[in-house]
């Protein structure tokens, strides 16, 4: 059958680690040496001439439907890609791939993109994130720090490294549901502003600030990064976690644009992102299901912009292996509440998270994703401190 022949063609490359298939008729297949990493279950064969059009989107959308399944740890796919590297290659000179159509990022896009995922509902968040609701890698000084201890230390290693002091204003670009410029008033006293192109996240943010009686402290708005540079109101600081990844690579120079005109001379900015070993179009699955828009920058996506606006890098670090923790964590807790998930939206659904916090975390512990930090300063800066010695003071 001409299914199970493209299937022996792509399997047959495995060198490092065993992959056992089950196919629909019920005959089973083992690919490899040495231990079982995965064991897939294909219930239909357009999954495998789907996989064979598109491997992710089309192995995403198959698990999505049910057209294949698996058995044991879902992370280990990622792994057994990543540890025969020879599979893409060779499967890229079969010429059975079509290049998928991604989505533009275009300014006037960006709202009902991120709406797609971050208006989800807050209840749905609520179930596998920290009480802080912080979405973005946490940072864990040790292996059995609690998700919630992790979030909180993230905050304050962002918020140490924007060197705040008191009555400083401080502009968060994405700022999720809030609790960044939260934690910098009551830390530092400083007066925050928070823009994102979230309905929901906007609804919460102002909600909390409400009842912590922060609001001459910390305010939020609907707002787009690029119209906010345009009101001509400069900041201390700048921050942006986790929201660069949104940005379009088309856009990136925009926004070390508007940073510029947002930050007052000399002033300190963090950019905090998911990063990729090589420039990659965005994963097609991803895209289509996930962020749409989307695109992941390389580390010298940012180092060729910078200098063009005269921001002096400061800083730089890479807390891969924290993100890998951080989406082990969101894992457990989202198949905890699996039954709330199907109760409030469907099966495809629930595959579709499922896989996505499983992929992304095989991405960031086996793959090439890493989660950068930089440190800007808008010009020269003589009057920082002269070592890292203040970011791991208690």
């Amino acid at each position: 059958m001409l299914e199970k022949t493209l299937l022996d063609k792509a399997l047959g490359f495995v060198r490092v680690g065993r992959i056992k298939i089950t196919y629909w008729d019920g005959t089973t297949k083992t690919y490899g040496k040495g231990e079982l990493y995965s064991h897939l279950i294909i219930n239909k064969p357009k999954a495998i001439r789907a996989i064979a059009k598109n491997p992710t989107l089309g192995f995403g959308e198959s698990y999505m439907n049910g057209d294949l399944d698996y058995e044991g740890d879902l992370r280990m796919i990622g792994k057994l890609i990543t540890d025969n590297q020879e599979i893409p290659q060779k499967l890229a000179k079969l010429k059975l791939f079509s290049k998928s159509k991604l989505n533009k990022n275009t300014k006037s896009r960006q709202k009902s993109q991120i709406a797609h995922h971050y208006d989800l509902g807050n209840d749905f968040y609520k179930l596998w994130l920290d009480e802080s609701m912080s979405y973005s890698c946490a940072y864990y000084k040790h292996d059995y720090d609690t998700l919630e201890q992790a979030q909180i230390q993230k905050l304050d290693h962002v918020l140490a490294k924007l060197q705040l002091r008191p009555g400083m204003k401080l502009l968060d670009i994405g700022s999720g549901w809030g609790e960044l410029l939260i934690r910098a008033a009551v830390q530092y006293e400083t007066k925050g502003h928070g823009i994102t192109l979230s309905e929901e996240q906007l609804k919460l943010s102002r909600k909390k600030v409400k009842e912590l009686g922060l609001e001459k402290l910390v305010t939020f708005e609907l707002a787009n990064y690029q119209d906010h540079a345009k009101k001509k109101i400069q900041y201390d600081r700048v921050v942006s976690v986790g929201m660069f990844e949104h940005v379009g690579q088309a856009n990136h120079k925009e926004y070390f644009k508007a940073v510029d005109k947002l930050l007052i001379p000399g002033g300190v900015t963090v950019l905090h992102t998911i990063s990729n070993q090589g420039s990659v179009d965005m994963d097609p699955w991803i895209d289509k299901y996930i962020f749409p828009g989307g695109y992941l920058p390389t580390v010298e996506n940012i180092a060729q912009i910078y200098p063009e606006y005269n921001f002096q890098l400061l800083d730089y670090e890479n807390l891969r292996i924290h993100y890998a923790m951080t989406l082990n964590e969101w894992s457990k807790r989202f198949e905890q509440n699996k039954d709330w998930v199907l109760e409030h939206y469907d099966e495809q659904f629930y595959r579709m998270w499922r896989l996505y916090l499983a992929g992304s975390e095989s991405g960031f512990r086996w793959g090439d994703l890493g989660l950068s930090q930089f440190v800007f300063s808008k010009g020269i800066n003589n009057e920082l401190p002269l070592t890292r010695e203040f970011l791991y003071q208690s």
